[in-house]
């Protein structure tokens, strides 16, 4: 994984699949859309609110996936000093701490109607949000120095520590009582979901996953570029 640390090399290997990522997305999320508004019938308890999953779960995920990629990026950071891997973090943490954002508005427009309340202080819930306020933090602390370098460690070292909070939000229904109901996708017999449900679920998630990537090579390069605006300033 070290030669990809090039940042000539990334960009000659990310640019390509650029289009591919974006037009992917677009697709995978119209796709998954249209099969979750048409194909897709009314759960017999939450009648058209069960919508809302096709946007909220993905999101959820996402923002679990990429505070992962930030936090092991974070790392290489700290270990190996790569430069990239600090950009990448960097680049990560806005697109994160969005998806993160949009999984706890559509979980507080889920949950109103089938809970009674917008909000409720279970474990679940408040390890998402404790997660949305990692991210801000960590972006916080990158800008926060004078000196990038310093802010990059000490965001990084956020993120390291931050990870605790991933294996929290994803066994919390499984080790306390949530108002959440235990995985129903990821289970080792058969996905507790009907067929049309989880068709547009999936949808949405290869394109949210798409999006983030496309998304994060934009912001790598642009990153890419103010260093080496940067620098030229400097030597002038």
């Amino acid at each position: 994984m070290h030669r990809f640390a090039n940042p000539a090399r990334f960009m000659r290997i990310a640019e390509p699949i650029l289009p591919w990522t974006s037009v992917g997305a677009l697709a995978a999320i119209l796709l998954a859309l249209y099969f979750g508004i048409f194909d897709s019938p009314a759960d017999y308890q939450q009648g058209e609110t069960v919508r809302i999953m096709y946007v909220h779960v993905p999101a959820a995920w996402m923002a679990l996936f990429a505070y992962t990629l930030m936090a092991l990026a974070s790392g290489s950071f700290l270990i190996w000093k790569h430069p990239l891997a600090d950009l990448s973090a960097q680049a990560a943490a806005p697109i994160g701490a969005g998806f993160t954002a949009i999984a706890l508005v559509t979980g507080a427009l889920w949950g109103q109607p089938m809970w009674g309340t917008w909000w409720v202080w279970d474990a679940r819930l408040t390890s998402v949000l404790i997660l949305f306020f990692l991210y801000l933090g960590y972006m916080a602390l990158v800008n926060g120095f004078d000196d990038p370098e310093r802010g990059s460690r000490m965001g990084a070292i956020l993120a390291l520590v931050g990870f605790i909070n991933v294996p929290i939000i994803k066994f919390s229904v499984d080790w306390w009582n949530t108002l959440h109901q235990p995985a129903s996708i990821s289970r080792l017999d058969a996905p507790a979901i009907d067929t049309s449900m989880l068709i547009p679920l999936l949808l949405m998630a290869i394109g949210f996953k798409l999006f983030f990537i496309s998304i994060l090579i934009l912001r790598i390069k642009i990153q890419l570029l103010k260093k080496r605006i940067r620098s030229i300033q400097l030597t002038h």
